[in-house]
């Protein structure tokens, strides 16, 4: 755990150095999320919100599936204007709870913070801003659930800030790494899979095993009017179990980069996003958990959207079409063969209803494919309502 010590107090001497940067102008650029809207209240009080989304799938041919997606209840309190916990509480399909979020937010210059706890890993767009009500389409890109595993996030420290005279934000986070390895009975447990990627592997908060801590920061760009450019990183290792962690395989490396960029001109807005992710020792863990994970995960999409209604109008409808395209197999190692129905495709059009701040009906229709040469993967028709208060 030395490392994590020397680590933390680089962090430290970070949030040092930029404690008397200037204002900055992130609620201007329109991308408030949760989080954020809580922390900018700066009387003490506590505050309660709430965001949830109800949903209605029916795959081509069959039956549909009626959800209750998540209710989310946020709750936060301003010890002082400087100090503030934040906190969410997720009940996902009615009956799983989950904390997605829960942490400290001490403001230790104008515009610059340290935060402590369970907190969101930056990477991408939909990851930090996933309510309901900030997106298109009745369920989150699938790049945001198979390559970054949506809802990510873990324990850690870190520091929040902007430089404003160069219109930048920037985080930057040592957390605790994914699960790659356990025990079940006498058997070697593998929780990383090509189908799903990294997502098995999140640990949640949940009595999480650390061996050593993984680095995450992003930085963002808003200095042109109406647009914001994202660049994030991940660098660090899976965890495992003490008695396998001596193991070859039962650990690997994890290298995650992301792009990522919004535009708003009045009724028109735009969305894309990027992401690379490098394992190593992939073939070693393959062997040893029996599992087929492969050595890059790789996808990205791009989105637009028009307010088919009048400008000054209250309401708006948006229509939206978005690309994408994501592979958990993009590359292997060793004789693992590539497996094409893990190369997929989704076109998704669709209405997004916004009938009042805060509440949206949804509509869409997904044209989806892999490369897998005579598979067939069903279309899908969506139905949804989202709040966010």
């Amino acid at each position: 755990m030395n490392k994590f010590a020397l680590l933390t107090a680089l962090l430290l001497a970070i949030t040092t150095m930029y404690s008397q940067t200037e204002n900055d102008s992130i609620l201007n650029q329109k991308t408030e999320n949760a989080a954020q809207r809580l922390i900018s209240k700066t009387d003490k009080s506590l505050t309660i919100g709430g965001y949830g989304e109800a949903t209605l799938n029916i795959p081509e041919g069959e039956n549909g599936e009626l959800d209750i997606q998540r209710l989310v209840l946020l709750v936060g309190y301003n010890f002082s204007d400087k100090v503030q916990f934040i906190s969410e509480i997720e009940f996902e399909h009615v009956e799983e709870v989950f904390v997605e979020q829960a942490f400290i937010n001490y403001a230790v210059g104008d515009h610059v913070s340290l935060r402590g706890g369970l907190m969101l890993i930056p990477m991408g767009i939909i990851n930090e801003y996933h309510e309901p009500t900030t997106f298109n389409g009745v369920e989150r890109p699938a790049v945001d659930n198979k390559i970054v595993p949506t809802t990510w996030r873990e324990i850690g420290i870190g520091v929040k800030g902007s430089i404003p005279n160069a219109s930048l934000n920037y985080q930057a986070y040592l957390f605790n790494g994914f699960k790659s390895t356990s025990m079940d009975g006498d058997e070697i447990k593998g929780h990383l899979s090509g189908s799903s990627g990294l997502r098995g592997g999140r640990q949640k908060g949940i009595q999480s095993t650390i061996d050593s801590p993984n680095f995450s920061a992003k930085v963002d760009y808003y200095g042109i009017s109406g647009l914001r450019l994202g660049l994030s990183g991940y660098f660090g290792k899976t965890q495992s179990e003490d008695e396998l962690e001596s193991i070859d395989g039962a650990t690997i490396g994890v290298s995650m980069m992301g792009l990522d960029a919004r535009y708003q001109y009045r009724k028109f807005s735009a969305r894309g996003e990027f992401i690379y992710a490098a394992l190593n020792d992939t073939e070693d863990y393959n062997n040893l958990t029996g599992m087929d994970l492969g050595s890059v995960l790789m996808g990205y999409y791009i989105e637009g959207s028009y307010n088919l209604l009048p400008e000054k109008a209250k309401q708006k409808l948006d229509a939206f079409v978005r690309y994408e395209n994501y592979d958990t197999h993009s590359d292997v190692d060793g004789t693992l063969a590539k497996n094409e129905a893990y190369d997929r495709t989704d076109i998704t059009l669709g209405l997004s209803y916004h009938i009042v701040d805060g509440v949206v009906i949804k509509g869409d229709y997904q044209f989806r494919d892999n490369a897998l040469s005579g598979s067939e993967v069903k279309n899908q028709l969506n139905f949804g309502i989202g709040v966010w208060f």
